[in-house]
């Protein structure tokens, strides 16, 4: 009788202890969720700063120039006209 008991108790005990694990864990799984959003606009926030800085300097230097003469050059040979490559 004495190791039913003694069996029953660790039974009992396992399992409050696996719900509780388990509960826990969905738990941190919410918190991480909840602490993930809006990640996604700030990332596309950023994305969009550093596209509008390299706009910048390609509009207010003479890279953007050299950069568009190159890609007009390129076209045209790709489309058979030669490439005049400027303006």
């Amino acid at each position: 009788m004495g190791r039913t008991i003694m069996n029953r108790w660790v039974v009992e005990r396992y399992s409050r202890l696996a719900v509780w694990i388990s509960d826990r864990a969905s738990r941190q799984a919410e918190r991480r969720t909840a602490a993930d959003r809006g990640q996604t606009s700030f990332e596309y926030l950023g994305i969009a700063v550093v596209i509008a800085v390299i706009i910048g300097v390609l509009a207010t230097t003479g890279i953007g120039t050299a950069i568009e003469n190159a890609i007009i050059s390129v076209i045209g040979r790709i489309s058979g006209g030669g490439g005049g490559g400027g303006k």
